[in-house]
């Protein structure tokens, strides 16, 4: 199986940098590659755009996304975004992209801070795209994968929750 995963930064990616003395976007792979380095049976395009906290995301950020999902010729994108607007950048990918399998995913905790989250929607994000499914954009995130739409954060219980 191809994946191309564009990694637009997010708290999934932060680390502490101990100069600046707090937690910032690094323009890496580091997180991403202590995933991938155990899945044998996939070959990763790794794209790096943007690389912010999305709170910093605004709709020129949601267009360069959105041309570099529109330019690759994989079917098969999951993109790693921060939590608090991937539900805007979801909705305005939406309007634009039709004929692709994309799912965001994320953490609420950075891989720096404690692997677990990250790995684990990661992983959810990548079996449900070896999948027969159809083209959609979907998100992993907290045990489940669903159309993006459906699934918000709750910010009061810090989770993502099936929206009723």
């Amino acid at each position: 199986m191809n994946v191309t995963i564009i990694n637009t930064g997010g708290t999934f990616n932060k680390r502490y940098n101990p100069i600046k003395g707090q937690l910032e976007v690094p323009i890496d792979n580091i997180a991403l590659d202590k995933i991938i380095a155990s899945c044998h049976n996939v070959d990763f395009e790794i794209k790096n755009i943007v690389s912010k906290d999305s709170l910093d995301m605004d709709d020129n950020d949601r267009q360069i996304i959105t041309d570099v999902v529109n330019q690759t010729s994989n079917d098969k994108i999951i993109i790693i975004h921060g939590t608090d607007t991937v539900d805007l950048t979801s909705a305005f990918l939406r309007k634009e992209v039709t004929n692709k399998k994309i799912v965001f995913t994320g953490a609420m905790v950075p891989m720096s801070i404690d692997e677990a989250e990250a790995t684990m929607n990661f992983s959810q994000a990548l079996g449900f795209l070896s999948a027969d499914i159809k083209n959609g954009i979907y998100l992993a995130m907290h045990g489940v994968v669903v159309d993006a739409s459906k699934l918000v954060k709750n910010r009061k219980e810090g989770k993502f929750v099936i929206k009723d």
